[in-house]
């Protein structure tokens, strides 16, 4: 069976090595010392200011958007994106104000974003959809004359680096995810990034349940720490990263030159400044129908793709008020994300080409 995707698994007695440590240290969560020294080496890999792990990617953007204090406000956001991005607004009582997208890239629309802003309008919250880097340059300036902050959901963005910097040390706050999907996994996990100490120092309170000492308290904090099983297997799969980005980039780049060749639709990219991390590889179909017609067809040969985002997030049921977001709609129908994963061989991506191309 092919599927959409699969965790890097590391060999298993390098990370029964760690837990045997974690049960000699009968340490298991609250800040131990797996998760202090997995902390300071992702610091130090991203080159970030301040970096701060936490149980999973979907707390790290609730956690920003409290740390900023930011309540009961429009935030700018994608509607291409997963639902975690809109979910984390909106259970921070804030209003999901979504752009459209870039038909290229995908990522939100920069020219797009001053018409929404209004009195009540306080952050721009925008996805680096794919790993692939947002029009941060034009962002970052819309947020300066306007007096937004920004944040921005680098979940997908391990290894990805703009002007020769990691993308996650840019915004006001940038999160990321270490889901075990991800090129890099914890199991569970996240983490946050920002430049500011007082940000920082919320973001910790935060992430701890508001604690300012063992019985004083100075936010209304979460439990948002991340356990020591997650962070053994971080620090075990940090030994296999370069192995598994190059891997990924090898399955994406065959991809890329089979849609070539075979004029199948893919996202457009332009690398100019941008060191990619190859994390998906999505095509675009003509429509939804042949989308479904693929998904069966795939299926029938025991191969499980995603509609990867799908839907658009402006037309989530829960939502209060619904806008127009013409590209974002037309493509969450037309998208379809293709199996890359570690142990993933050329036969199978070949099968994969082969029966999109039946279909096409």
């Amino acid at each position: 069976m092919i599927t959409a995707t699969k965790p890097f698994s590391p060999p298993l007695e390098e990370y029964q090595s760690k837990v045997a440590q974690i049960f000699e240290n009968n340490f298991f969560t609250n800040h131990g010392p797996f998760v202090t020294e997995l902390e300071s080496t992702l610091k130090d890999f991203f080159n970030a200011t301040y970096f701060v792990l936490v149980s999973n990617g979907t707390i790290a953007l609730q956690i920003a958007i409290k740390a900023l204090e930011l309540n009961n406000v429009e935030i700018i956001t994608t509607p291409y994106s997963y639902v975690a991005t809109t979910n984390s607004i909106l259970w921070e009582n804030c209003k999901p104000v979504f752009v459209d997208i870039d038909e290229n890239t995908f990522n939100i629309d920069p020219s797009k974003i001053e018409a929404k802003i209004n009195s009540n309008t306080k952050a721009i919250l925008a996805t680096h959809v794919y790993g692939y880097p947002c029009a941060i340059n034009q962002i970052e300036e819309i947020a300066k004359k306007h007096n937004l902050k920004v944040i921005y959901d680098a979940a997908h963005c391990f290894n990805t680096n703009f002007n020769n910097k990691s993308i996650l040390n840019v915004g006001d706050i940038s999160t990321i995810s270490f889901h075990s999907t991800k090129l890099f996994h914890t199991i569970e996990g996240g983490a946050i990034v920002c430049r500011d100490k007082k940000t920082y120092d919320k973001i910790m309170q935060l992430r701890n349940f508001g604690h300012t000492s063992t019985y004083t308290f100075g936010l209304a904090g979460i439990n948002g720490k991340m356990n020591e099983f997650c962070a053994a297997m971080g620090l075990t799969n940090l030994n296999y990263i370069s192995e598994v980005c190059q891997k990924r980039k090898e399955q994406w780049l065959f991809y890329h030159d089979e849609c070539l060749n075979n004029n199948i639709k893919t996202v457009q990219y332009n690398h100019k400044d941008i060191e990619f991390n190859y994390a998906y590889f999505v095509v675009v179909l003509d429509n939804e129908q042949q989308v479904e017609t693929l998904l069966k067809k795939m299926e029938e040969n025991n191969i499980y793709l995603r509609r990867y985002f799908y839907p658009s997030l402006n037309q989530l049921p829960y939502l209060k008020t619904t806008e127009k977001c013409e590209i974002s709609e037309k493509l969450t129908k037309r998208v379809v994300s293709l199996p890359l994963y570690h142990t993933l061989k050329v036969d199978e991506q070949k099968l994969i080409i082969s029966i999109l191309k039946t279909i096409l």
